[in-house]
């Protein structure tokens, strides 16, 4: 029965690593598929590798807070409660994964053992508290910083990087010999190709503070009951990760790279600065951050500075500014062109083009980004509660 358990268990494990995959591809490579300098496939690939390596690294501390200082009592952690909470975050995570919403892994996770620590009065309060007030704080602070980046320093940084992309593929492939060798694309800039790898460089840290922080998630509980070894499991949980990366996460990109906003790439560097600066401060100090939420309300602010760059500061508190929020404000203006300050640029100049926000994808984003963690920790509480009450 218990070798029957175990394997439902590590079953439900691949099953939440498949679904983390699917949400944090997303915010670590959208903005770098967006701007067409890597493809779906590299992503996942990238995603796999770099995630691993944070895994196996730093993701240890985060395993063990989730699976023994969360929950006070020790005995909470079983085998049969571990795929409760499991099944509980998978679900939860696929949910927002079928709608092509990124949703917080972190937030799932947390939520789910959470619900199992209120349901036997062995939840660490002070703990719960910590945590809960940075995922509020910490995506604040990447609005606001993205927000003034975009308003007030945006124009320099583009004269510094100046990486527009151009028309054409970035790389091509020269097939003449055995190995394909990989070539600069015909228009393609000696800038674009620095600013090109940073943007991938940048995803790479995304990548890997995604592994340090969210491989607790799949594997938390299970390591947490005392039924497997940490190292076995980061394997496991890391290749459930590699499959979600190159299947489901597919819609993520979409949403991240496409639906939100078309990102060149000095938008998408700002944005993966801002955020994975974020997720790895949050870290450092032990804290399961909330990287989807961060990456998603970085873009978000960014689009925002930029697109209320043509009033200054006093209109905009007193309301007497129009802002024309578009596709627009994110695109990178030709070097020399940007005014140094803000209220210094004809509205009429900023490019006519479709509103940033698509009203349908930020309004499943806005749902789902809050509907999935609720679902996990009421869906945890409930049954736990329940099990508790007429079974344990």
């Amino acid at each position: 029965m218990v070798e029957l358990l175990l394997v439902v268990g590590l079953a439900v494990t691949v099953f939440v690593g498949y679904n983390v995959g699917g949400s944090t591809t997303g915010p670590a490579f959208g903005p770098a598929v967006g701007a067409g300098v890597l493809s779906k496939v590299a992503a996942a690939a990238l995603m796999s590798v770099f995630f691993f390596i944070g895994a196996g690294t730093l993701g240890r501390r985060v395993v063990d807070t989730l699976g023994k200082e969360l929950v006070t009592r020790g005995d909470v952690f079983t085998l049969e409660t571990s795929i409760v909470v499991l099944f509980f975050i998978g679900g939860a995570l696929f949910v927002g994964n079928y709608y092509g919403v990124p949703a917080s892994t972190s937030m799932t996770a947390v939520g789910a053992i959470a619900g199992l620590g209120v349901a036997t009065g062995s939840l660490d309060w002070s703990v719960m508290g910590e945590i809960a007030v940075w995922w509020i704080v910490a995506p604040i602070i990447g609005f606001w910083v993205s927000g003034v980046i975009g308003r007030y320093f945006y124009p320099r940084i583009n004269q510094w990087v100046a990486i527009d992309t151009t028309d054409g593929p970035l790389l091509e492939y020269e097939r003449s010999g055995t190995i394909p060798r990989p070539t600069l694309g015909p228009n393609t800039t000696r800038r674009e190709v620095g600013g090109a790898v940073t943007v991938v460089a940048i995803g790479c840290l995304m990548a890997f503070s995604s592994g340090t922080s969210n491989i607790a998630n799949a594997i938390a509980p299970l390591v947490g009951a005392g039924v497997v070894d940490m190292n076995p499991m980061i394997l496991l949980g890391s290749a459930a990760v590699a499959v979600g990366a190159f299947t489901i996460a597919r819609r993520t990109l979409d949403t991240l790279g496409n639906d939100i906003t078309d990102l060149p790439l000095t938008a998408a560097i700002v944005v993966a600065v801002v955020s994975s600066g974020i997720v790895v401060g949050l870290s450092a100090i032990g804290i399961p951050a909330s990287f989807v939420i961060i990456a998603t309300m970085s873009i978000v602010g960014l689009g925002w500075g930029r697109a209320t760059r043509t009033a200054t500061v006093g209109q905009g508190i007193r309301g007497e500014a129009e802002t024309n929020v578009s596709v627009g404000a994110l695109k990178a203006d030709e070097p020399g062109d940007e005014p140094e300050g803000i209220g210094e640029e004809d509205p009429a100049d900023i490019p006519a083009a479709a509103d940033l926000f698509n009203p349908s994808t930020t309004a499943r984003i806005v749902v789902l980004q809050n509907v999935v963690p609720l679902l996990s920790t009421l869906g945890a509480l409930v049954a736990f509660g329940l099990l508790f009450r007429f079974v344990w």
